[in-house]
């Protein structure tokens, strides 16, 4: 080897070394919440990054965006996949109606809308409200687990009497039948390999259970309402623009609608599907081991359930796979600690569907390095969290209290490591 050629190689070499000692190593999976399930097929991955791609489209006015909206992208509420920060949190409102909750919306309920396009007006809370409560965006990874699970199971775990007496009674969200989540289930049945296993009528009534109270019925219908409600993107599903009741006029945007097409909508879901279940930490920690049986000894699982099961799904990956959610998706009265005065569909303004919480232990890497707990952020630490728990959950909570200090701090150690 010549001089000259040496020298190439000596600086490749120490080039390759100074790569090495200043490129960041990846993110191990166990830190982080986004990717996708193992084992999928090039095409499904292939659909998979297409969804990702559109989660992290900014919509500009000229594609659609508003006229009134909330965020411009799926990414600004759910940044890496985590849930959102307060800033682009969610305000519902409403007040008690003679025939039920009235979502007000010839107010432009149920959800404020408070950014706008340039010139239009954005909208304000009305002073006619009662009930106003503020839903921070959840975690999106691990969604294509819980839609995936049956009807069946969901109706199995209801005990709306407490009839095995141990004083939590959740209930199913049952939603009247309407077009929009009629299409939503009847597209999402197209090509199921059991098309009767979600989609079940319970009283003349359909199963909720996306959502902070279970307002939706899957992540079809989820997805094109976040469209329209929180970017004011219009769909296939939901073709009308949103509009300020305060400017006096139906008018929108000029984007012609739909303003996002049916594939895109197809792949956003397929995404949210085909995200990981978040990983756990420190499983074998003698702590964390502890505190998870602690979590169980005191009630905890009446509510987060700790294990449920898939049914047959067209995805492969997702088809009768056993997973560790903690929820049952289920409606529970939380008791005036947590009553906003706020609801929808059939609960009461006390009663939440139970939230899962996986990836409960990195939210404050999602939420500027200091985390916001319950529905609505009130909580800045998890024993500050359970400590709100009333109604159903307040023999766990008393339970909790109960506790020496070294047991409290083994059942948060369990939940950091979720």
């Amino acid at each position: 080897m010549s001089g000259s050629t040496k020298a190439v190689a000596l600086a490749c070499a120490l080039g390759l070394a100074a790569c090495d000692a200043f490129m960041p190593s990846a993110p191990l999976d166990e830190d982080v919440l986004d990717g996708t399930i193992e084992g999928m097929t090039a095409s499904q991955v292939g659909q998979h990054i297409a969804g990702d791609e559109e989660f992290g489209r900014v919509f500009a006015v000229a594609d659609g965006l508003g006229p009134i909206f909330v965020a411009a992208s799926c990414e600004q509420c759910h940044a890496g996949d985590g849930k959102g920060h307060p800033a682009f949190s969610l305000v519902r409102f409403g007040r008690p109606g003679i025939a039920g909750f009235d979502p007000m919306p010839a107010f432009g309920g149920p959800q404020l809308q408070h950014r706008s396009i340039p010139g239009y007006p954005a909208e304000a809370v009305p002073q006619e409200a009662v009930g106003v409560s503020t839903f921070n965006p959840p975690a999106v990874t691990g969604l294509g687990f819980l839609d995936a699970v049956d009807d069946a199971t969901l109706i199995a775990l209801a005990d709306p009497n407490d009839m095995d007496g141990d004083g939590i009674s959740g209930r199913l969200q049952l939603h009247e039948p309407d077009e929009l989540i009629e299409a939503a289930l009847e597209l999402e049945r197209r090509g199921s390999p059991d098309p009767d296993a979600r989609g079940t009528l319970v009283n003349g009534r359909y199963i909720g259970r996306f959502g902070k109270k279970a307002l939706t019925v899957n992540l079809l219908h989820q997805t094109v309402g976040a469209y329209q409600q929180d970017m004011g993107v219009t769909s296939d599903l939901l073709s009308e623009d949103l509009f300020n009741p305060a400017s006096g006029s139906r008018a929108s945007d000029s984007a012609p609608d739909p303003e996002v097409s049916s594939a895109t909508v197809a792949n956003v879901v397929f995404y949210l599907k085909t995200l990981r279940v978040p990983s756990r930490r420190d499983q074998g920690d003698a702590d964390v081991l502890a505190g998870q049986q602690i979590f169980a000894d005191i009630g905890c699982v009446g509510c987060h359930v700790p294990t449920l099961m898939t049914g047959a799904s067209e995805i492969e990956v997702l088809d009768r796979v056993e997973f560790h959610p903690y929820t049952d998706l289920l409606l529970h009265d939380m008791g005036p600690e947590l009553d906003d005065g706020y609801t929808e569909g059939r609960a009461l303004t006390s009663e939440w569907r139970t939230p899962p919480l996986w990836g409960i232990g990195l939210q404050d890497s999602f939420q500027g390095g200091q985390a916001f707990f319950m529905h609505d952020g009130r909580a800045r630490t998890l024993d500050e969290a359970i400590l709100l728990h009333g109604g159903e959950a307040s023999g766990a909570r008393t339970r909790f209290s109960g506790l020496s200090a070294e047991d409290q701090a083994r059942l948060i150690r369990f939940l950091e490591s979720l």
